[in-house]
């Protein structure tokens, strides 16, 4: 009897060490990013490292190419806006990796003072001589030679809450009053801060992202269409109240019209885009940098891409967007925990939204609102953020089921 004991409970013990460890490597109790022990990664994980560098690689060439002249004429060197890039692509390569490994316990922990500081610097940004004023949008704080966005802090900082928030009431969807208004209330705050900036592409992606992250948490429709309705009206009245970025943003209804003025910038890039053919006039080759398009480099790369890599280039680019969409989708349906199917579809929706509105302004089919192209144009800001954010989601693809 006391040898079969002995033995019953040798197993039982194996049994529940096993069952411990079983739980230890599962990926919920994990981080975002934290590898599963044992199991390969998914082939997501490795489509979707591959479109972020391609994009991130392409970027820094075309941002050589298209800012060399102009900086040439402002008395620099023509690499001076490469090597900022380059900078910052090497910051955001960083990023990219802690957003990556970083655990998740540590991430939501980090929510409430990322929100404080997000929303300070998105204050004191409209503070005459701390925050400089940009194309009419007074976003930016000027550090010599380099500039920071605020804003895009905060878009990353609202997404993560917005995800935490959800994950933590996910068994009271229904009460509004505890998932939807706190976050309807943080949006608020966050939009209005953004558009005293003068930054309505901003704002667009702010609602966008915490309304998809609603959306996915499974927020009843009739209120998360109500408030997206709501929020439209009050852009349109932002749009509408100033002459002239009501002339601004509804030029590319009749951009004939408006070539000489309001639409010159779109139809310079219509030009430039016509040029290319299908394969481009050849790296480098291209001639709406040279004066022609105002902002080449930034919010308008698209179209120099599309002039001297062609139709093929054009392909390219807007496939590897395709992909990420796809795959980051896919990542949300399979995340290993319900924080990580928010944030990695907020996400999601994030870069997918930025670069249609980007594509559709430089194209003439939607306004121009001055949001870059992801991982594409330059902006030092925007390029770290959209990194960590990618990193963010490589985590989730790595610990997705």
């Amino acid at each position: 009897m006391s040898s079969t004991t002995t033995y019953v409970g040798t197993r039982l013990r194996a049994l529940d060490k096993a069952k411990r460890s079983a739980l230890g490597r599962h990926p919920a109790t994990k981080g975002i990013g934290r590898p599963r022990r044992g199991s390969p990664p998914p082939k997501s994980f490795y489509v979707l490292t591959v479109c972020v560098f391609v994009l991130c690689m392409l970027g820094l060439v075309m941002v050589l190419s298209a800012s060399s002249i102009d900086a040439l004429r402002q008395g620099s060197s023509g690499w001076v806006y490469f090597l900022r890039q380059a900078l910052w692509a090497t910051l955001g390569v960083i990023a990219l990796v802690v957003a990556y490994c970083i655990p998740q316990r540590v991430l939501r922990a980090l929510v409430v003072p990322g929100l404080l500081v997000a929303f300070a610097l998105n204050v004191a940004v409209a503070i005459p001589h701390l925050g400089v004023e940009v194309n009419g949008a007074r976003a930016w704080f000027d550090f010599g030679p380099f500039g920071f966005q605020p804003s895009e802090v905060l878009k990353l900082v609202l997404l993560v809450y917005a995800a935490d928030l959800l994950a933590r009431r996910a068994d009271r969807i229904g009460d509004l009053r505890a998932t939807f208004r706190p976050l309807m209330i943080m949006l608020a705050m966050a939009a209005t801060l953004v558009l005293l900036q003068g930054d309505l592409g901003s704002a667009i992606v702010l609602v966008t992202i915490v309304l998809a992250v609603a959306f996915i948490g499974g927020t009843p429709l009739v209120p998360l269409s109500t408030a997206g309705l709501s929020l439209a009206a009050v852009g349109l009245a932002f749009v509408t109240s100033v002459p002239r970025r009501r002339e601004r943003w509804l030029s590319f209804l009749d951009l004939a019209a408006h070539r000489q003025n309001t639409g010159f910038q779109v139809w310079q890039s219509l030009i430039g885009i016509a040029s290319g053919g299908v394969a481009g006039t050849g790296l480098g080759a291209g001639r709406a940098k040279w004066g022609y398009l105002p902002e080449s480099h930034t919010d308008f790369i698209f179209a120099v891409i599309a002039e001297e890599l062609g139709l093929v280039g054009v392909i390219g680019v807007i496939g590897l967007f395709l992909v990420i969409l796809y795959l980051g989708v896919s990542t949300s349906l399979r995340a290993a925990d319900r924080f990580g199917q928010l944030l990695a579809g907020g996400i999601t929706a994030w870069i997918a939204v930025q670069a249609i509105i980007n594509i559709g302004g430089v194209t003439g089919m939607l306004p121009v609102t001055g949001l870059t192209l992801p991982f594409l144009s330059f902006g030092g800001t925007s390029l770290l953020v959209s990194m960590t954010a990618a990193g963010l989601l490589l985590g989730c693809a790595r610990a997705a089921r």
